[in-house]
């Protein structure tokens, strides 16, 4: 199956795709109005959708605050999992944050998904602490990780 993946804004008429995404993503998602409200009302938030056609088969969301970038999530439909789009995803994201003068690049993980730190590790984050308790269905800690996107 030839694909034709390509990285856009995020739109409005985005947002079902991109709940979507979060459902088959996390055990707590995000809901619709959660979208819309970062859409229109947060000035500092950035979305990315990656399609294939004219399916959304991830997106990528962070806050653009002075010279920091905070991933708030990020996702890919787990059929299109394990085909390095993610990392194409998550390089598409630094490359918006460089772009808006950002220096560094943070997000939290759980302390449990070995998968997804993996990823960050590859592309330069490093452990930069421990949030407790920091997902509410679990209680489970959060590994907060940086990378500083100037090297």
């Amino acid at each position: 199956m030839t694909r034709s993946i390509l990285f856009r804004f995020m739109t409005l008429d985005d947002i079902d795709g991109v709940v979507e995404v979060e459902n088959t993503s996390f055990t707590v998602p995000w809901s619709k109005e959660a979208f819309y409200n970062e859409l229109l009302h947060n000035q500092f938030a950035k979305y990315i959708v990656m399609t294939d056609g004219d399916r959304i088969i991830g997106y990528c969301g962070m806050w653009l605050i002075v010279d920091e970038a905070h991933i708030t999530n990020i996702a890919v439909l787990p059929e299109y999992r394990g085909m390095k789009l993610g990392e194409a995803l998550l390089m598409q994201a630094k490359i918006l944050a460089m772009q808006h003068r950002a220096i560094t690049m943070t997000l939290e993980v759980r302390v449990s998904n070995i998968v997804a730190q993996s990823l960050y590790k590859k592309l330069g984050f490093q452990a930069g602490g421990i949030r407790k308790n920091y997902y509410t269905d679990n209680q489970e800690d959060a590994l907060v990780m940086w990378v500083n996107l100037n090297e």
